[in-house]
């Protein structure tokens, strides 16, 4: 796995970006109308998974990095519940629908990082020195 130096060069953080710059598009297009509390659901829930993934790296631990990429790919479950819920109501097409499950399935992206971190002897910068036991 080539090095990380900052939050913005992981894939999972770059794919939640995408995810989120679409349906700000779907969002700013009135797409939403008076679903007031589900823009504000479904944004947070996007928001969170990039949100999520910055905070947990920039903790400096590993372990602390893994409780923030769970959050992270909760968030992205509950992205996915509340695009059936716009779907339901006729917001997003089943195309639509389609495509954006297809973005928020980078909960198996941080998944895979999750496992690697696991596995991995190497603790996060403030643990530099650690190994695994």
């Amino acid at each position: 796995m080539a090095k990380i130096e900052r939050f913005e060069d992981i894939l999972s953080w770059q794919e939640a970006g995408k995810l989120n710059e679409s349906i700000g598009k779907l969002i700013d297009e009135g797409r939403f109308k008076n679903s007031y509390r589900l823009i504000n659901q479904i944004e947070g829930s996007a928001g969170s998974i990039m949100d999520n993934i910055a905070e947990g790296f920039e903790r400096g631990g590993n372990r602390e990095f893994i409780q923030y990429l769970y959050i992270a790919k909760a968030s992205c479950g509950e992205f996915r519940s509340q695009l059936y819920r716009a779907m339901d109501r006729k917001i997003v097409t089943e195309d639509e629908f389609g495509s954006f499950t297809m973005q928020a399935k980078l909960s198996s992206l941080i998944q895979r990082l999750i496992s690697y971190l696991e596995n991995s002897s190497y603790k996060g910068v403030r643990n530099k020195n650690m190994r695994n036991t």
